[in-house]
C-alpha cells in the first residue's frame, strides 16, 4: 500500500516562496505518476503539476508556469514542489497524489493514493 506525506506549507507574503515535499513509501515509486493539486477556499480540488518518477517528464497547469517547479530525489524517494512568486490566489491546501498511470493525468479520480494535504497560505 502506498503512502504519501507531505510537508512544507505555511504563511507567506505574496512574492515569497515555499517547498512542499511528498514522500513516497510502500511502493515502487519508479512505476508511478506523482502529482499535485490543490483545493482552495470554496474551490474544486486542481491539478498544479505532475512527474513521471522513471522518465522525469513533467506537466504544469497553465497557472503555474515559471513560477512552480515539481522535482524528484530518487534517494529519497520524495517529490519536492518549489513554489515561487507566490501569490494570494495560490492560496490552497496541497495534496500529492500518485497512480500507475502511463501519462500525466490531469484529472483527481485517476490517482489511487493521496497524502493528507498541507496548507499554503499566502498573504497579500
Amino acid at each position: 500500500q502506498v503512502q504519501l506525506v507531505e510537508s512544507g506549507g505555511g504563511l507567506v507574503q505574496a512574492g515569497g516562496s515555499l517547498r512542499l515535499s511528498c514522500v513516497v513509501s510502500g511502493g515502487t515509486v519508479s512505476s508511478y505518476v506523482l502529482t499535485w493539486f490543490r483545493q482552495g477556499p470554496g474551490k474544486e480540488r486542481e491539478f498544479v503539476a505532475g512527474m513521471r518518477w522513471r522518465s522525469g517528464s513533467t506537466y504544469y497547469t497553465d497557472s503555474v508556469k515559471g513560477r512552480f517547479t515539481i522535482s524528484r530525489d530518487n534517494a529519497k524517494n520524495t517529490v519536492y514542489l518549489q513554489l515561487n512568486s507566490l501569490k494570494p490566489e495560490d492560496t490552497a491546501v496541497y495534496y500529492c497524489a500518485a497512480a500507475r498511470e502511463p501519462a500525466i493525468y490531469t484529472n483527481s479520480e485517476r490517482y489511487d493514493y493521496w497524502g493528507q494535504g498541507t496548507q499554503v497560505t499566502v498573504s497579500s
